[in-house]
């Protein structure tokens, strides 16, 4: 029995068709009424509510709802040093991706004596959730916490859900400490974003949320930005991945590429696209045996489960689907790779050719993995440096200029009726 269903490109209907591009829904409101519920509580009762959901959800018992440096300090010393290490170059790689994205544009003179420029300022306080259900995500802080440095925040406030000793684990203090960060909050989940979102006599309230989730924390943020008017990175929830693959694709590579996906939760989906028919029955083979050595097979046996396979003619109508799906991680494994990179209009990150595994890019090649989902890669990029600042505009004029913008801004001033704008230039040009 095969593991991912499998569809012909060309029998779908269009109403299939949009059955299978949609994920991550929530028809009944189910998930909306929970999360509004825990933000309401958060709102109302701060500390106490997070104490309870610490108990009710993450079973501990808190009596202080952070870890201090020192407490940092001595878990971060609790990990080998070949896993220090590894951090150590993931920190190295990432931070030397963003750093080439903190750019000081130029000015422009739009006309004699009318200078306009852009200067980038850091958001103040941010705020960075990183999850802690099914697996802790260390990595997860340094794609995170590099570009809020780099950028130059203020305050960088992490949120993490607290284990079953009422701490965090090392990786994650490592990272803490690679960051300069020197303390973290025990909340996780949607009431972390509620946290962050209204501010608790423990956790401050931020002006930005950043990081992923499941269903319930994508939840949260969306309806934190509505309600608290605090910002939010991007929908970045439940992962997943496509993979296009043609004949030339070796079938082990794509089923460990899709599984890769399918273990960060029941709700991820890792999707095949591919011309060629024995390719995909390759694949089908591929992850029977590799899904039985997992670990996490429970867990990405579930995710399977809402996967599927599309079979295509060709790789431009593989593009074709995939741009109307817009991954998160999009991964090209054909020798033909290069010619189909200027066809890619919606894909949050993309991992291209037979040995780029999107995990290089989960962890350690340098580009960020916090990345738009559901769809949203339509019109979200990932996070960057950029997500991090304001970039706000100057402008400066001089007689001369005044002289050549003032008559061009009093008529469009007058055409909309705008006197008291049309006058502030005239009394000058008086």
């Amino acid at each position: 029995m095969s593991i991912l269903k499998t569809y012909d490109y060309y029998l779908l209907e269009e109403r299939e068709y949009e059955q299978l591009l949609t994920r991550n829904a929530d028809p009944s409101q189910a998930v909306h009424h929970v999360v509004m519920e825990i933000i309401n509580d958060v709102k109302t009762d701060g500390d106490a509510a997070l104490r309870a959901y610490a108990q009710k959800l993450d079973r501990v018992q808190l009596e202080r709802l952070f870890l201090t440096a020192d407490e940092i300090a001595a878990l971060a010393s609790s990990i080998g040093r070949e896993q220090q290490r590894a951090l150590e170059i993931a920190f190295a790689n990432i931070y030397r991706f963003h750093e080439t994205q903190l750019r000081k544009e130029r000015s422009i003179e739009t006309m004699p004596g009318v200078k306009c420029w852009r200067e980038p300022r850091p958001i103040e306080k941010v705020g960075l959730y990183i999850p802690g259900g099914s697996a802790v995500l260390p990595s997860t802080l340094l794609m995170l916490g590099v570009p809020a440095r780099i950028a130059g925040c203020k305050e960088i406030v992490v949120c993490s859900p607290p284990q079953a000793d009422g701490k965090i684990n090392g990786y994650v203090a490592y990272c803490l400490q690679l960051l300069k960060i020197d303390r973290v909050y025990l909340v996780g989940g949607a009431q972390a974003v509620a946290a962050m979102a209204y501010g608790t006599p423990s956790v401050p309230r931020v002006d930005k949320i950043f990081g992923p989730g499941n269903q319930y924390v994508t939840k949260a943020k969306s309806l934190v930005q509505a309600l608290a008017g605090v910002s939010i990175d991007m929908p970045a929830g439940p992962s997943e991945v496509l993979v296009i693959a043609d004949g030339s694709a070796n079938p082990e590579y794509v089923a460990a590429d899709l599984l890769a996906q399918a273990e960060h939760g029941a709700d991820s989906q890792a999707i095949l696209v591919s011309t060629d028919q024995r390719l995909i029955d390759g694949v089908q083979t591929a992850l029977e045996d590799q899904l039985t050595q997992l670990p996490r097979a429970a867990v990405a046996a579930k995710a399977l489960a809402n996967s599927y396979a599309v079979l295509c003619d060709n790789l431009n109508e593989a593009i074709t689907f995939s741009n109307r799906y817009a991954p998160e991680h999009l991964i090209i494994e054909t020798d033909e790779w290069q010619s189909l990179l200027r066809k890619i209009s919606n894909a949050g990150s993309v991992f291209v050719g037979h040995l780029t595994p999107e995990s290089a890019g989960d962890y350690a090649s340098g580009t960020n993995h916090t990345l738009p989902t559901s769809g949203y890669a339509r019109s979200y990029s990932g996070v960057s440096v950029d997500a991090f600042v304001k970039k706000i505009t100057f402008q400066h004029i001089t007689a001369e200029g005044l002289r050549n913008i003032g008559p061009t801004v009093e008529v469009l001033a007058e055409l909309e009726g705008l006197q008291a704008h049309k006058n502030a230039v005239s009394l000058r040009l008086r």
